[in-house]
């Protein structure tokens, strides 16, 4: 009897165990439960198959929490088994590794088992990454365990910047490179893989420069960590955006799901909840911000844009909704910042000073017939305040010893790629350009080529429609499926979307009873989309674009996705069709014509278009204003900003549109109202706009001026520098003077292989031929002759820089240190520092650390000289 009790003591303590809660809060386990089912109704309960997967109790709480709050796309993308065995590892791991037990389930719940971090494609990286890395971290604390992992990262993945798709963190281990977006996304996958809890950081745009920027944030112990993703430091809250994140209006991560944690919520959505995160980074104020309509009465459920200065435009940082009194309210650096608030095609905005304004009110007084002011507008952002851990030099010595090995182990990997060298001899000659720029799925390019010998020119054109990024990561099926099918629009991409499966052989058959009326008039394709595809109705949902097979399975879509499916089905079928670069707008061509796509209406048409020309007289310091860095156009679209894409030139220049080569003779635009925004960044990372709101009408040329505001100041004397300071060059110390002669000069100090110096460099060469003209000298100083001999191997990848470049080492830093005791820095391991200076020992110019457009700034300071 005692054997029997026992027996059945044992066996329900093992039921126990086999029945333990994912989700130990009842009560938010059945809000997961509501969730999961309303998602099931959105897209159908085909979609959800665990038939022969025999998932526990805890594995299917955890599977359905995913599915409760995942994009549209994961769940008709992928299979339940892929999602299973994810979760299945996730919970494997946990129970593994030293740290399993200390993770708290809220933390491990959004910070651990989702395997999404961004947009990036779905992979097998967390299974790959596990049994990788968990022999590396075993036994070290947590916080060493993120230190090490990062390590490991660098040895697979380096920065290199490229386009705005997001690779998957396999894809970019194979190529060996990734812009920050894909190496955080790559980090906090590896880390998420061993059970700690990451998240990536993102400031959408920089205050005090143009561009963005992302990192990883880390959990350990108790305390959340920052770090640069695939750069190593020493110790952890150390990186080279120390200093610019101290001056950054905003930085947020999206949580996985309906996360209730410590930090502020800017946005709670079906997918996600975006959590403000600025005040880990600089210091901080909050307004209040109150909408009224043009009657002033409180406007429920406005939106309201926060947009910071960057690249020209008013960019939307953060996005949030007023309640039922109309109000919301925001943290930000202690900057200033354009609010847009709209409703119902109603707009009102506000330049307001974080830190200074308190509570603001946004009245809706505008519309289509009633547009925005003309105004001077002048941005200041938050000053710098960075808080830097202690490091030793030994650590520094140690961190750099390893940065070296793992450069080695990275650089030999991407030395098995193929080269012009190698392929001298190669065969198909037209080939070549592409197996190379397809770095680690080489292969697969050349495999392709090989296959497709016999029809070589379409091979080829096929290639050529691809960006270098999709030949680096696009599989086999997708080209063969291009290939076999029978149309000649061969581009298997509309925009940055996933390709996962093949679509264009499979839509040729679906739609073989009515390809040839569509053929014939694409308004009936369009209306079979509007009749068919259902739109998701949340309109905060996470915009991850479906594949088009998975859009015709499932008929709901949001409206991106269904943008997408709408062209390339068009496309399968051999109609022309695309998404506007400019406008964004989907056209299908009719009669030689872009007909505009309106899913709304039974009736498609030709836009009708205008005209705008911008005057402008030519100057000294901008003989040629650029789009993005000096003006950009954004159309008033129900009353919210919608920017014009004017990636390309109107005469094929590889710098892009400008003033001279898209706008001085005109350049077309829709009917409508729009906003140009023009600025000039200044040194202090300040900016002087201005605002001019236009109207295009339909067969008319609209006609104003393009003002860049100017500094009335001349050049100013900021500190001195002593011209006579030794540097070695060539295995000899010399001057500064011996090297540049009498004159100003371009002295700067460069932190080789870091993103900031990579900017620089780049930036610099854009602007070559004018530092040429200009003909005074640069002098290029490394912190060490390793440092040298690592930008040695790398300098190809920074283009021509100007012809009057000098280089030397820095070796016992007295030149960084001067610079830094007489322009009074805060940090000199802030890299790279850049002066202006003369051989009568003046400094007119300082850069330090993260910025860009240092080039154009360089020269604006020498046509003053």
């Amino acid at each position: 009897m005692k054997k029997i009790l026992l027996s059945l003591c044992l066996c329900l303590m093992g039921m126990t165990v086999y029945a333990q809660h994912f989700i130990s809060d009842a009560a938010f386990r059945q809000k997961v439960n509501n969730a999961f089912d309303a998602k099931m109704k959105l897209i159908g309960s085909k979609f959800y198959d665990t038939k022969g997967l025999s998932p526990t109790m805890e594995e299917e709480e955890a599977l359905r929490f995913l599915y409760a709050y995942m994009p549209i796309a994961d769940a008709t993308d992928y299979t339940t088994a892929y999602h299973l065995r994810n979760v299945r590892t996730a919970l494997e791991t946990r129970k593994e590794m030293a740290w399993g037990k200390k993770v708290p389930e809220l933390l491990f719940r959004h910070f651990v088992l989702p395997m999404r971090v961004n947009n990036e494609p779905l992979d097998s990286s967390r299974a790959i990454f596990f049994q990788e890395l968990k022999g590396r971290v075993k036994g070290l604390s947590m916080q060493q365990a993120i230190l090490e992992v990062n390590h490991w990262c660098h040895e697979h993945v380096t920065y290199e910047p490229s386009d705005a798709r997001t690779s998957s963190p396999l894809q970019s281990m194979r190529t060996g490179r990734g812009r920050c977006g894909e190496e955080s996304t790559y980090t906090v996958s590896a880390l998420r893989a061993i059970g700690i809890p990451a998240r990536q950081v993102y400031t959408p745009r920089w205050a005090h420069t143009d561009d963005n920027h992302a990192w990883v944030e880390a959990w350990a112990d108790g305390k959340w960590y920052f770090l640069g993703a695939c750069e190593p430091e020493p110790v952890l809250n150390l990186a080279w955006f120390n200093a610019p994140a101290s001056r950054a209006m905003l930085m947020h991560t999206r949580a996985f799901g309906d996360y209730e944690g410590p930090e502020e919520v800017m946005l709670r959505t079906n997918n996600f909840t975006e959590i403000n995160l600025i005040d880990n980074y600089g210091s901080t104020g909050r307004i209040d911000f109150s909408v009224l309509d043009a009657k002033g009465k409180p406007v429920q459920d406005a939106k309201v844009d926060f947009k910071i200065y960057n690249y020209a435009e008013y960019y939307t940082a953060v996005t949030k909704y007023t309640d039922k009194k109309g109000q919301t309210f925001l943290s930000a650096g202690r900057g200033d910042m354009l609010v847009w608030a709209s409703k119902n095609g109603h707009y009102g905005y506000a330049k307001v000073s974080f830190g200074k304004d308190k509570k603001v009110v946004i009245r809706l007084s505008y519309d289509d017939k009633k547009a925005g002011k003309e105004q001077d507008m002048d941005i200041i952002p938050p000053v710098e305040n960075a808080i830097l851990p202690p490091v030793t030099d030994a650590q520094r010595k140690e961190n750099e010893r390893r940065l070296a090995e793992e450069d080695a182990k990275r650089n030999a990997y991407i030395a098995t790629f193929p080269s012009e060298e190698s392929l001298k001899d190669y065969p198909i000659k037209a080939a070549i350009p592409y197996i190379i720029r397809s770095r680690g799925n080489w292969r697969t390019i050349k495999e392709f080529v090989e296959k497709y010998s016999a029809d070589e020119k379409r091979a080829i054109d096929l290639l050529e429609s691809l960006s270098y990024k999709d030949l680096r990561d696009m599989p086999m099926e997708i080209l063969e499926d291009q290939m076999a099918a029978k149309s000649d629009e061969l581009c298997p991409r509309v925009e940055s979307e996933m390709i996962l499966k093949p679509f264009k052989v499979f839509f040729e058959k679906a739609f073989s009873n009515d390809a040839k009326k569509f053929k014939e008039n694409p308004a009936l394709l369009v209306n079979w989309v509007r009749t068919n595809i259902k739109l998701n109705p949340d309109k905060h949902a996470m915009r991850i674009p479906q594949t088009p097979i998975s859009t015709w399975e499932s008929r709901v879509a949001d409206e991106r996705s269904r943008n997408i499916f709408f062209v390339d089905v068009a496309r399968s079928l051999g109609i022309e069709a695309q998404q506007d670069g400019v406008t964004g707008k989907v056209q299908y061509k009719k009669d030689g014509q872009w007909v505009d796509v309106d899913f709304e209406t039974t009736q498609q048409q030709v836009a009708k278009t205008g005209k705008l020309v911008l005057d402008y007289k030519p100057t000294e310091f901008l003989d040629d204003p650029k789009y993005y860095t000096h003006f950009t156009i954004s159309k008033i679209v129900n009353g919210q900003t919608l920017l014009m894409n004017f990636d390309e030139s109107a005469d094929g220049s590889t710098y892009g549109a400008t003033w001279a080569n898209a706008f001085k003779d005109g350049a077309t635009l829709d009917e409508g109202t729009y906003l140009l925004v023009t600025g000039q960044r200044m040194a202090d990372g300040s900016v002087m706009a201005h605002n001019r709101f236009f109207t295009i009408k339909p067969g008319t040329t609209t006609r104003i001026n393009l003002i860049m505001r100017q500094e009335t100041e001349g050049i100013k004397v900021i500190g001195s520098f002593n011209s006579e300071d030794l540097f070695e060059k060539e295995g000899h110390n010399v001057s500064l003077l011996s090297q540049t002669g009498r004159g100003y000069y371009v002295l700067g100090i460069l932190g080789v292989g870091q993103e900031p110096t990579n900017h620089a460099l780049h930036d610099i060469a854009k602007v070559k031929e004018k530092l040429d003209k200009w003909g005074r000298p640069m002098v290029l100083l490394f912190t060490s002759e390793e440092a040298k001999e690592k930008f040695d191997a790398q300098k190809s990848e920074f283009g021509q820089l100007p012809e009057k470049v000098i280089y030397g080492i820095d070796k016992s830093g007295e030149i960084l240190k001067e610079i830094a005791k007489e322009m009074k820095l805060h940090n000199t391991s802030q890299l790279p520092v850049f002066i202006i200076a003369d051989t009568f020992n003046r400094v007119v110019f300082l850069s330090q650390g993260y910025t860009i457009g240092l080039g154009d700034q360089i020269v604006k300071v020498s046509n003053k000289l």
